[in-house]
């Protein structure tokens, strides 16, 4: 990991590991130490300013709106009207990317599919997650 030192070489040493050196081409190190050197003090200021905030909502401040966006909160204005496609929502399919839902979907006259891509396309997330019909999930 790279330490919360300023200098180049404290952090260099605190990064100095076989994980790292496996991971990480020489570039790609100095590429991280230039960003840290650069970033880290702004990092550490609003990490401090956050601290600082969470004090005052502690001892009863409410959050609200920054003063700076006030012309903007007050002002008239209107968001675009939305693309005419989109009028027209009143058939929607939702679900999962498998081939039946997809040969349904697209037979189905709907106007609009939304495909599930998270759930049951990921193998990763997949094993986390059960169909109702299947007692025991298998891959």
């Amino acid at each position: 990991m790279i330490g919360t030192s300023t200098t180049l070489n404290k952090t260099e040493s605190k990064v100095e590991s076989k994980a790292i050196e496996q991971i990480l081409t020489a570039d790609a190190k100095k590429f991280l130490f230039a960003l840290h050197r650069k970033f880290n003090p702004t990092r550490q200021d609003l990490l401090a300013a956050r601290s600082m905030r969470q004090v005052e909502i502690d001892n009863g401040a409410m959050p609200d709106f920054l003063a700076s966006t006030k012309g903007v909160r007050e002002s008239q204005w209107q968001v675009a009207k939305a693309p005419a496609d989109l009028d027209d929502r009143r058939v929607e399919i939702t679900g999962p990317v498998e081939r039946k839902m997809m040969i349904n979907a697209l037979n189905s006259g709907a106007k609009v599919f939304m495909a599930d891509l998270r759930r049951f396309a990921s193998p990763h997330l997949a094993k986390h997650y059960r169909r109702p019909s299947q007692s025991v999930w298998t891959q």
